[in-house]
């Protein structure tokens, strides 16, 4: 029997010798600092480690520490106790309880859309990706996609099954004189792109918004970063500035971030109810048995409750006060801005130790390398929170100018949005 010659990849989408040949030596070497993989048991807001060590943790996504408020907690547990069952393992299409329904109708009212849940912001772009690719969510129109370079990687895992419908580019990140260029050679583009990026900064979504006035542009934002932290009730930064609220916007964003919950929620403006069904039956993992349970349905509907008072207010009020504060002390490339995510510059050579030497001061800030971050633009990833101590912050701060960080040049105490 003959056996057949090696097969050659076409890495048109993905590269997995790439990603794992160079990124798996910045993990074990991660792993060899004790900086990835720690386990430790979460007090009063401090991790406490079985060999002693405490730290704070400065690379977590709950912006507005919703996730331990008590109201979430014992949301989860009644809703649990009402509907008896964690996960009732049946598709929705097919039977199901009235707790997703009475969570959706809340979030709707919340953001001011017709809201569909998900497991998770992976599992809901990787199903409506491909339908929009195939233009039955859209106009009918099988639409150029064009993934922006830095998407997060739950929206480029979507490229392939998005090539079996129509044409897949990748742009360079927010590339608008390219971007409107494919709107002038294609009858419809839809643009992929994180609305908050998970390493700092916003997209251009006013800017975004003129194209698709212009050219009927379809933009697909995952605006998860910025739920709950920014805006109005938390709508989040997309939902705060774009002036195209329409069928030619769909955002979806995590209720798991600054929410405090779990899942996630699709948002969507314009669109006819028959749509709601068409997503619910063949966006792949939506139309499987994987949806939010009773706990996390139960949470997110008692954050929603928390999204309508004034203390989410007060929560974004001393978050932003921790974000200045932070500001006024490290130099890092998104000072001044709104959004609770900084970088600190570190190189490639010293990224690892310098998480190493924050770690053993006390204070978690975890390391990102590629492929995470482009090759040479390493860093130490902070997130600030609304619980954080002025104290934490500025021994923090002290930490990383001396693992290497450059220091802040003055206060300015402002921050934009």
């Amino acid at each position: 029997m003959s056996v057949r010659k090696s097969i050659t990849p076409t890495h048109l989408y993905r590269n997995n010798d790439k990603l794992i040949g160079i990124g798996n030596a910045f993990w074990n070497t991660s792993y060899e600092n004790g900086v990835a993989g720690v386990v430790g048991d979460l007090q009063d807001g401090v991790f406490h480690m079985a060999d002693g060590h405490e730290f704070v943790n400065f690379t977590v996504c709950s912006y507005l520490d919703l996730d331990t408020h008590p109201k979430v907690i014992e949301g989860a547990v009644e809703s649990l106790r009402r509907f008896g069952v964690l996960d009732h393992c049946i598709p929705r299409t097919r039977v199901q309880t009235s707790v997703l329904l009475e969570l959706e109708e809340s979030l709707g009212e919340l953001f001011g859309a017709t809201v569909i849940s998900a497991l998770s912001t992976a599992a809901a772009s990787t199903g409506l990706l491909p339908l929009i690719a195939s233009g039955h969510l859209g106009n009918g129109t099988r639409p150029l996609m064009v993934f922006d370079k830095n998407a997060h990687v739950s929206l480029g895992n979507a490229k392939p099954s998005c090539a079996d419908e129509t044409e897949v580019v990748t742009s360079g990140h927010h590339d608008l004189d390219f971007l409107e260029d494919m709107c002038r050679t294609y009858e419809r583009v839809c643009y992929v792109v994180d609305g908050s990026d998970s390493l700092g900064g916003y997209a251009p979504v006013v800017e975004l918004a003129e194209l698709q006035e212009k050219h009927n542009l379809l933009v697909f934002y995952d605006d998860s970063h910025s739920l709950s932290a920014y805006g109005e009730r938390g709508i989040g930064y997309v939902r705060s500035h774009s002036p195209v609220l329409d069928e030619r916007t769909i955002t979806v964003a995590t209720l798991t971030k600054g929410f405090g919950a779990g899942g996630t929620a699709i948002l969507l403006d314009g669109y006819p109810e028959e749509t709601r069904r068409l997503i619910e039956r063949f966006a792949g993992p939506l139309g499987y048995s994987q949806k939010m349970n009773a706990a996390a349905v139960g949470a997110a509907v008692a954050s929603a409750e928390i999204h309508r008072t004034e203390e989410l207010t007060r929560l974004q009020r001393r978050l932003q006060s921790n974000i200045a504060l932070f500001d006024s002390l490290v130099t890092t490339e998104q000072a001044g801005s709104t959004f609770p995510i900084r970088l600190v510059p570190m190189s490639d050579a010293t990224v690892v130790e310098a998480a190493r030497q924050v770690f053993a001061a006390g204070f978690y800030t975890s390391p990102v390398f590629f492929p995470i971050v482009a090759r040479g633009t390493a860093g130490l990833r902070v997130m600030l929170r609304a619980g954080q101590t002025e104290e934490q912050i500025r021994r923090l701060s002290v930490a990383l100018i001396q693992a290497g960080a450059r220091p802040a040049a003055e206060s300015t105490g402002t921050v934009t949005g």
